[in-house]
């Protein structure tokens, strides 16, 4: 898993690649699935994943009891840092001139519509 992925995605990729070997004709085993899921997590999962240890049996656990329990860990650590995802910010600038400052509020404007439209076809995708 990446650093600046989220669960949500990384879930995603685990389960085309579990797909992937089931379409070529070897399982794999819930207990595997999650070991080398919370094998792979990064540093910042090191105290949930130790909580679920001491917790659980991981043999036990189930891949979606796992993805759920560090996806609930996510939303709070994120909450709590105030790490929002990224964002737009607009810039705005103050002139003497007023004709020529709404020139440049119009073209910064239209410059910032452009980002903000860029983004939310990223997001779709």
């Amino acid at each position: 898993m990446l650093e600046d992925e989220s669960i949500q995605d990384y879930h995603l990729n685990i389960l085309h690649i579990a797909n992937s070997f089931e379409s070529l004709g070897e399982k794999i085993s819930e207990e595997k699935l999650v070991r080398k899921i919370i094998r792979s997590l990064p540093k910042r999962f090191d105290m949930k994943v130790t909580a679920i240890e001491e917790a659980q049996d991981i043999s036990s656990v189930k891949v979606d009891e796992l993805i759920r329990s560090l996806q609930n860990f996510e939303i709070t650590v994120n909450n709590k840092t105030g790490k929002k995802g990224k964002g737009i910010a607009f810039t705005s600038s103050v002139d003497s001139d007023e004709k020529q400052g709404n020139l440049e509020d119009d073209e910064g404007m239209s410059e910032s519509l452009a980002v903000l439209g860029r983004q939310f076809k990223k997001i779709f995708k």
